[in-house]
Order: C-alpha cells, then sequence, then structure tokens
C-alpha cells in the first residue's frame, strides 16, 4: 500500500518565492526617532534578499542581506556595503521573511534604519499576509548543517548548529539580573505557523537606564513604551504589561530566526544559545561557511522526492 505523500510534500518550501506585488509600511527609526518608510518588491528568481537605500542616490545603494554584508551587530544586526552605505535594525523583518519564507525581494528603505513598527515582527507577517507571495519556477536550496559547529566569545557565551533531520529547531535561555526577567528557556520549531502562534509578537526590551544611557549618545530616540518593553527594577513600565510570560526570551529567538536568514537560504539543522545575541549569531555563520565540510546546499525538491519514495516503499 503506497501512503498518502502530500503532508510530507506540503511541509517543504521547495519552491523559490517572491511576493505577489508592492506593499509599504511607515514607521519610525528606533535610534533616530526619524520616520522611516520601507517598500517590498517582488524580485526574479535567485536574487536573494537585497535592501536599497532609495534615498541615495550618488553611490551604490544595494545592500544583499546576507552575513558577509553585516558590519555592526552592537544594538541590532546592520548591513552595509563597500561604499559605506548601511540598514540598520534589519533582524525582525528578517525574522518575518524567514518565517515567511519569502526567498527573493527588493526591499527599499528611505533611511538608514528600518522601521521600528511595535518592536516585534508580528506587523510584518502581517503585511506579507495582506500582500501575498508567488511560488517561482525554481528550486528551493537549504543549508544543511553536516555536524556540529559553534562560536565562543571571550566571556565564554556560546552558540552553536549541529546536525538535525529536517527544520530549524531554536534551544534559546536568557538570564538577566532584573528579576521580572531572570532566567527563561523556550524550545522552538520553525514554520510560519509556529512562529505567528509562539514568536512573532514577541517585542524587543530593554532597561530604563540602559534607554537613559542610550539618549545620552544620541540613540533610542524613537524608543518608547508603544514599541519596546521597558523594564524598571522589577516592574514592567507598559501599561498594558507582557503579552506572554517567556516574551522576553521568545523575542531573543525572534532575532535569531532572523539572524540566522543571513545564511542567505533556509538552513535545517538545530541552534543553541544562551545569553547571546546578534554578534554571536553572525560569527556562528561566519564559522560555519569558513569550513565546507561543515554544511552541504541541498535541493529540497530532491529531499521531498527521496521522502516520497521512502513513504512508499513504506
Amino acid at each position: 500500500m503506497i501512503a498518502d505523500i502530500s503532508r510530507i510534500s506540503s511541509e517543504y518550501k521547495v519552491c523559490q518565492k517572491t511576493f505577489r506585488s508592492s506593499i509599504f509600511a511607515v514607521g519610525v527609526g528606533v535610534h533616530s526617532g526619524a520616520k522611516a518608510k520601507i517598500s517590498f518588491h517582488p524580485a526574479p528568481i535567485d536574487t536573494g534578499l537585497v535592501f536599497r537605500r532609495i534615498d541615495v542616490t550618488d553611490k551604490e545603494n544595494s545592500i544583499p542581506a546576507t552575513y558577509e554584508y553585516v558590519v555592526d551587530t552592537k544594538m541590532c544586526s546592520c548591513f552595509g556595503n563597500k561604499a559605506g552605505v548601511t540598514v540598520s535594525t534589519a533582524e525582525h523583518v528578517m525574522a518575518a521573511l524567514s518565517a515567511c519564507g519569502v526567498t527573493n525581494a527588493y526591499i527599499d528603505v528611505d533611511g538608514p534604519e528600518i522601521p521600528i513598527m511595535d518592536g516585534s515582527a508580528r506587523d510584518f507577517v502581517f503585511l506579507f499576509d495582506c500582500v501575498g507571495l508567488i511560488e517561482q519556477d525554481a528550486p528551493l536550496k537549504a543549508l544543511k548543517i553536516k555536524k556540529e559547529v559553534s562560536f565562543t566569545d571571550d566571556k565564554g557565551i556560546t552558540v552553536s548548529l549541529s546536525p538535525a533531520q529536517d527544520g530549524l529547531t531554536f534551544d534559546f535561555a536568557i538570564d538577566f539580573p532584573a528579576r521580572i526577567i531572570g532566567h527563561q528557556e523556550t524550545k522552538f520549531t520553525l514554520s510560519k505557523d509556529s512562529f505567528k502562534k509562539e514568536i512573532a509578537y514577541a517585542r524587543t526590551f530593554c532597561q530604563l537606564q540602559e534607554i537613559e544611557y542610550l539618549r545620552s549618545l544620541g540613540l533610542a530616540r524613537g524608543g518608547s513604551l508603544e514599541n519596546a518593553i521597558v523594564v524598571n527594577g522589577d516592574s514592567i513600565m507598559n501599561p498594558e504589561g507582557l503579552r506572554d510570560e517567556l516574551e522576553f526570551v521568545r523575542h531573543k529567538t525572534l532575532d535569531a530566526v532572523g539572524d540566522l536568514y543571513q545564511a542567505g537560504m533556509p538552513i535545517i539543522g538545530a541552534f543553541k544559545g544562551e545569553k547571546s545575541g546578534h554578534y554571536h549569531n553572525n560569527m556562528l555563520l561566519r564559522e560555519v561557511f569558513k569550513d565546507a565540510s561543515n554544511y552541504e546546499i541541498i535541493d529540497l525538491n530532491e529531499s521531498v522526492e527521496e521522502a516520497e519514495k521512502n513513504v512508499a516503499v513504506a
């Protein structure tokens, strides 16, 4: 008896995808406080994700959204090109693009910052659902991790990617001195549905004293209780409180989803991190690509065909 294989095929994004049409959103840059507009446009097969600074006209304004083009990870993931043109605070939109399966797109920004929206990826997922995606006549490739790869910083913080049979899983933990945050852990398997239900809504967070320090440096001018969770001692300053008791660690997982999409394709592997951030995630990808024996690039169409054969035989 041949088993039903439709369920297996539906679990894989086997074709490249782009937006059905163009769509945009307007918000504020979290650091500059300036109005910011971001627009998403369809792109041809094998384009990948490309940021374009449309306010820059006198030099190269395109920046591929891959790990090699990350030039700063202090407060966010910031992409930059050789001409010195940058786009910062990219991790939330990258997470939404990853979870929704967007492979090819031009992403236009009218300034150096992507709008922070509500501090999560929820608005971007909603935007992508509104415009819809189309499948393109080209196979989707994935980066399959073949052996454990890790990166450890000088403080002993370690992140790793290990082999997995399929999909991308996250095992993340945080530990903050503020008791309202404390130690939190979450485990998560990436799919569009799970991302929407468990991760997308989780907002960025900071402590009140951090905001005061950042503003003394001319940063965080656009930060507010409308786009971030603000912790003051052992209390939450946001009137509505938390959206979930694990919102802190789930937001850090959201960041990691976006950062790992800098690989330029979906990853098949198991990510583990504790107290890590953008810097560690980017360095981990650099470690992966440093040695070709760490990974293989596979055609997901071929993977589905192989799975179908195995089910048919069973």
